[in-house]
């Protein structure tokens, strides 16, 4: 049988729990200590160690639990093959408030940007008392866990009818400090502890006492006539003739040099109405007209009608979301919100598209140092915002107070004062 981590790399792995390194640096150390291949079983003997409750100090349980949880943070929380050891120790109502509370800011949505950057000390330091108390039970995080990710975390029914591959050793000389042990029990000191874990590692397999799964082997059977031609199938061999080619492609041609010239420079009105004219006639020409996300900028401040009937004719294309990250992130101008404007008005835009190109259009007035210019586009951003008010395409409670405060900053010009006041008509 196999061994987990060979006594070498059970010490290699205990060292990496230092307490003066900050959980960022402690995750590190783990990715440095252990390739790649190496880290899920390097995970599941911090697991072991997790369970045991004996083998490590407080602290080194604290960043032990915090490499469970950061060598995954890539992938969703659901896929971390060691998320039933997390919501065991925090759900625990018997164990330590102080971890129970450290794991719960690794499940939230969201865990707190200054977390990994603390030691286990300054962590400790930071808790507010009050945080740790009425903290949830396992049944109740477990409820919590659910409406939030959709499927129960832990693993399956079948796994759970194994036998763990190690089993808490009760003995009182390698109770912590934390009291796990019977009462009146010395603390083990770092090496008979650090001795007790390498031991227990290099003697623990992977894999635990799982009942065996039975997969018989299934049987052969006999086939019928009809089923034998299959085996020699009899295809005809007749000649595919493409009736594409030989096809007239000069409207292609025309329609790729008429985008090439409007990406250069504006067209002149008739040009832009063949243009037009060949894309109402044919929509898929726009699929070989050689414009690619990264040059719809130049589409957009040269020839924006184009612009517009292109983005309309891609909107069913994979790649549309690719064009509106361009559009969204492009310097604002009179064009760009001309495009906008009239996307908003012929089809339904994703609403977060729409938010996000008006917040940007906030940030380009306030960042602008040119007095002129800056009034200039603020007006164009006020007249833009009242078009989608009042022709309901967006809901103005969603950005009521970005809005606000930019028309308080600019109150001193016209438009800026009427959207105010449009505002506070639909208060």
């Amino acid at each position: 049988m196999k061994t987990l981590l060979s006594v070498q790399e059970s010490a290699s792995l205990l060292s990496v729990f230092s307490d003066d390194r900050t959980l960022e640096a402690t995750s590190a150390a783990f990715t440095r200590t252990f390739p790649r291949a190496d880290q899920f079983k390097a995970c599941c003997a911090i697991a072991i160690l997790i369970q045991d409750g004996n083998l490590l100090r407080p602290h080194q349980r604290l960043s032990a639990l915090f490499v469970l949880y950061d060598i995954h943070k890539t992938e969703p929380i659901t896929a971390n093959p060691f998320l039933n050891v997390l919501v065991e120790v925090a759900g625990n109502v018997k164990g330590e408030n102080a971890e129970r509370y450290f794991v719960l800011q690794l499940l939230s949505n969201q865990v707190p940007r200054e977390l990994p950057r603390r030691t286990i000390v300054e962590f400790l330091n930071s808790i507010d008392p009050t945080a740790l108390q009425n903290l949830p039970s396992k049944e109740i995080l477990q409820r919590t866990l659910l409406d939030r990710w959709g499927n129960e975390p832990g693993t399956s029914s079948f796994k759970h009818a194994a036998l763990l591959p190690s089993v808490p050793d009760p003995v009182p000389a390698l109770a912590t400090d934390l009291n796990h042990g019977p009462p009146g029990a010395q603390p083990a000191d770092e090496g008979q502890r650090e001795s007790a874990a390498i031991s227990l590692l290099s003697q623990t397999a992977l894999h635990g006492f799982e009942p065996p799964y039975v997969r018989p082997k299934p049987p052969v059977l006999a086939a019928f006539e009809g089923e034998l031609r299959w085996l020699s199938p009899d295809v005809p061999h007749e000649l595919l003739w493409d009736s594409s080619m030989c096809a007239d492609t000069s409207r292609v041609s025309a329609v790729r040099e008429a985008i090439a010239r409007a990406l250069r420079g504006p067209l002149v009105p008739a040009q832009q109405q063949q243009v037009l004219m060949e894309l109402e006639a044919d929509p898929k020409l726009v699929y070989h007209c050689g414009l690619t996300p990264k040059r719809l900028p130049e589409l957009v401040e040269n020839n924006p009608l184009i612009a517009i009937e292109v983005l309309l004719k891609l909107m069913n294309s994979n790649q549309i979301t690719e064009y509106f990250s361009v559009l969204v992130h492009m310097e604002m101008s009179l064009h760009s919100m001309e495009v906008v404007n009239r996307l908003t008005t012929a089809v339904e835009l994703p609403i977060e598209f729409v938010h996000l190109y008006i917040s940007n259009c906030i940030a380009s007035c306030e960042n602008i140092k040119d007095k002129y210019m800056q009034n200039r586009l603020v007006r164009l951003v006020c007249v833009f915002l009242q078009s989608l008010i009042r022709n309901k395409i967006i809901n103005v409670q969603d950005l009521f107070i970005e809005v606000q405060a930019f028309c308080i900053e600019f109150s001193r010009i016209r438009e800026a004062a009427g959207l105010f006041r449009l505002l506070k008509t639909l208060e």
